[in-house]
């Protein structure tokens, strides 16, 4: 059995702007309609270990890892599954689509654990009011069996080249997984490894606003880390944006509790000023 370890304001004006800063705190989360927003633990790195630069030229690329990530972040937007840990969450600045624009990206799976603990990894395409529309790929550890798409979850609707993808056993080394980079649960051959560069391709069916968001989360326990490589993010040919790092967001439990400390600022100033 495995065992893992584990300068003053006047009184009228702070009066009036605490709600309008707890409202403006609160209104930032989710946000993706301004910039490349992370919840967890995200950044960009070059050529790395087992993750090479992707097909697309650019000199860098964004990811995403389970490695300091979030309670209860990186789960999938269609539903736990219900041993999900802990995760990040990477979404991409609001874009404009017209019917028949291709959505188009590259991705890769890197984990360290093994198929009993089943880290995995999604991305969904959201709308401006932070409605998912469409899971596009899935990938998941396992010990045997197709990594791409992953097992036990819904059937992503994007086309995948290559469509099925085996996990490339034991290549681990790679920075963004933190003291998990270059290990394996148990041994080479329970799942661990990389997947590879692999081509995600959607076609947009309705006109609107949309931005593109990837997960990734442990799975029964938070050791032995997963994370997901992102780059060439377009539509209609055109990139999103380069691959910058995203801007951290603060998880909604920090946000609700800064909210309340200004809400009992204002309170406590208030009934100052009244005795």
């Amino acid at each position: 059995m495995r065992v893992k370890n584990r300068t003053k304001m006047p009184l009228v004006y702070l009066h009036g702007v605490v709600p309008v800063l707890v409202l403006a705190l609160l209104a930032s989360f989710p946000s993706a309609a301004s910039a490349d927003t992370c919840v967890g633990n995200c950044g960009t790195a070059g050529v790395d270990g087992v993750v090479p630069l992707s097909p697309t030229g650019n000199s860098s690329y964004q990811w995403v890892s389970t490695n300091l990530g979030l309670s209860g972040v990186g789960i999938l937007p269609t539903g736990a599954l219900g041993e999900e840990t802990n995760g990040s969450t990477l979404a991409s600045s609001l874009f404009s689509a017209t019917a028949g624009d291709a959505l188009s990206f590259y991705f890769n799976y890197t984990s360290s654990d093994g198929e009993e603990f089943a880290d995995y990894a999604w991305a969904g395409l959201f709308n401006s009011s932070h409605t998912l529309q469409a899971l596009l790929f899935t990938a998941r550890t396992t010990q045997s069996g197709n990594a791409v798409p992953g097992f036990g979850v819904p059937l992503p609707v994007a086309t995948l080249t290559p469509s099925t993808v085996v996990i490339n056993a034991g290549q681990t080394t790679w920075s963004p997984l933190g003291s998990s980079s270059g290990t394996c649960f148990i041994a080479v051959g329970q799942g661990c490894g990389s997947t590879g560069w692999v081509l995600s391709d959607y076609t947009i069916p309705t006109a609107g606003d949309y931005y593109l968001q990837v997960g990734v989360v442990n799975w029964s326990d938070e050791a032995f880390d997963s994370g997901l490589a992102l780059d060439g993010v377009s539509i209609g040919g055109v990139p999103i944006g380069p691959p910058t790092p995203p801007t951290t967001t603060p998880e909604p439990a920090s946000l609700a509790m800064l909210a309340c400390g200004l809400l009992g600022i204002g309170a406590f100033r208030r009934r100052s000023a009244r005795q």
